[in-house]
């Protein structure tokens, strides 16, 4: 076996004392290359560029433990190998070879036009090394403590941001997220037995917000360090980007600034950029409103904007597309649905998907698929309308606060993807969203109310026969359930206004009396008892 480490140092590089090994990199590898084995941690000396160091009579040396005076950040850079792989800003839809471009170390958020940007990265240096190469490459850092590759994000750092030096990257190992079969939901509920949720939430702030703002506070630590004008770096948010930011600053010493609609977000997700040490502003408007002061206020003082604008965000938000791929062992679901407010998730599973579909890893790319809750639904009215007429709306307060969103930032990159792929905008009112996710938690499930929405997308979907009862479909859970609590405990004791609440569970209230436990308890009992066979 080979270690994640050998591929660092030896495999990632172009340099001349590696030309032998790659001169044709689509051909069959060497008998005793490092692509000839499995690849796990700690199994060869990652200081040796020889291919064929990496076995000895077919049994690899153990690697020595680092030094006890020695980190994984210093054994990275012991270990650190060139690039010839880059990346850059260029208008939203354009090539690597636009005319107008520019470098990740500039500070630019629009193009000269005023429209979105993209990071483009240069795809004929990638495909110089074939889709297997990709595949075993990316999936031999799975797991690992190797700096940075641990991080499901880092994992793939030549497609995200290439050229950072290891140093400058704060990371806590985000990604890797859970993706797992929800068989009972499946079946009892869908008619399914191919479902699938990708659980986002299970990350470090507890929401897939993480793996954009591991790239974007990376780069600032990094422009920092060029002594760029950045004295901190905002957001406006909704709960979870707020989290995370402050969360990745505060590990990286950077202050954050935070915008919170005032009362419009749950205790848990206040509680975070709080504890984190953000200065958070409470303020008295929606997210859109505090989207427009933020906007503001960066254009006039040296703070990084944070948000979704961002296009640095995308580049690690793409990444769980590449996991879901890596998860089933570079298969291709049929369908992916994923819960929509402002937008840039659902462009970042279109890019990442199409990024492995154009350097080989995959011959395909899945249709998408974007919920909206029905109160906070722009993208929806104008997917509804044939993609005629696009207006924002007035967003409505929705049990799912973090998409409660009128007016996307990434409407333009949300219809290019939808448009690239066949994709389907679904929505879902209040009471439906809601009843998902009570419907969900009683199979063992514990989600948020944005994946409540996705999976009645999902059942409207499967109930027009447009998804199949066989279609391998994966459902991507944005944040964790206890991050929303409160919204679950008013279902369960039916205390929503003007809601049924038709899957609550209400505790039963009995005295402690042994005969009155009992009956209860045998009526409970008969009520779930199987029925008899004949």
């Amino acid at each position: 076996m080979a270690s994640s480490s050998l591929f660092h140092s030896s495999l990632s590089s172009l340099t001349p004392e590696h030309t032998a090994f790659y001169q044709n990199p689509t051909s069959k590898p060497p008998p005793n290359s490092p692509l000839t084995v499995s690849c796990t941690s700690s199994t060869v000396d990652p200081s040796s560029s020889s291919p064929a160091a990496a076995t000895t009579n077919n049994s690899p040396p153990l690697k020595s433990r680092r030094a006890f005076d020695e980190n994984i950040r210093d054994e990275a850079r012991r270990h650190r190998a060139p690039h010839n792989f880059s990346a850059k800003y260029v208008p939203f839809n354009s090539g690597f070879d636009s005319p107008e471009s520019y470098s990740l170390d500039e500070i630019v958020y629009r193009s000269r036009s005023g429209g979105l940007l993209d990071v483009q990265h240069d795809l004929d240096a990638l495909g110089k090394f074939d889709g297997a190469y990709w595949r075993r490459l990316f999936d031999s850092r799975v797991g690992k403590t190797t700096w940075p590759y641990g991080s499901g994000v880092w994992s793939k750092k030549e497609w995200v941001l290439p050229e950072i030096d290891d140093d400058d990257i704060v990371s806590a190992f985000e990604g890797n997220s859970n993706l797992f079969w929800a068989e009972r939901f499946g079946k009892q509920f869908l008619g399914m037995n191919d479902l699938w949720v990708k659980h986002c939430g299970i990350s470090h702030t507890g929401s897939f917000k993480d793996l954009g703002m591991t790239v974007l506070v990376s780069q600032v630590n990094h422009l920092r360090k060029l002594k760029r004008p950045v004295v901190g770096v905002g957001c406006a948010s909704t709960g979870d980007t707020s989290a995370a930011l402050s969360a990745y600053c505060a590990s990286a010493g950077i202050p954050s600034i935070v915008f919170l609609p005032a009362n419009k977000i749950s205790m848990a997700q206040l509680v975070q950029p709080i504890a984190n040490g953000a200065f958070v502003l409470s303020i008295d408007t929606d997210f859109d409103g505090c989207m427009k002061l933020i906007r503001e206020i960066t254009s006039e003082l040296p703070i990084y904007l944070a948000n979704s604008l961002n296009s640095l965000r995308i580049e690690g938000q793409k990444t769980a597309a590449i996991e879901i791929l890596q998860q089933f062992d570079w298969e291709v679901p049929d369908w992916v649905i994923v819960p929509g407010g402002n937008l840039g998730n659902i462009y970042a599973f279109y890019k990442g998907f199409k990024m492995c579909q154009e350097l080989g890893l995959v011959d395909r790319i899945p249709r998408l698929v974007c919920a909206q809750a029905a109160n906070a639904n722009p993208l929806y009215l104008y997917y509804k309308s044939g993609w005629k007429d696009f207006k924002p709306v007035k967003a409505n307060t929705t049990f799912a606060s973090a998409i409660q969103i009128g007016d996307p930032v990434s409407i333009d990159r949300a219809v290019y993807a939808l448009k690239q792929c066949d994709g389907i905008v679904e929505e879902a009112s209040e009471e439906e969203l809601m009843d998902a996710m009570a419907q969900a938690d009683s199979t063992g499930m514990f989600i948020c109310p944005h994946t409540g929405v996705a999976l009645t997308a999902l059942d409207k979907l499967r109930k027009s026969g447009v998804i199949g009862a066989g279609d391998r479909t994966v459902v991507v859970s944005t944040a964790h359930g206890l991050k929303f609590t409160q919204s679950k405990i008013d279902y369960h004791a039916k205390a929503i206004p003007d809601m049924a609440c038709r899957f609550a569970n209400l505790p039963t209230q009995v005295k402690a009396d042994f005969g009155e436990v009992m009956d209860v308890l045998k009526e409970f009992l008969l009520n779930k008892a199987p029925p008899k066979s004949k």
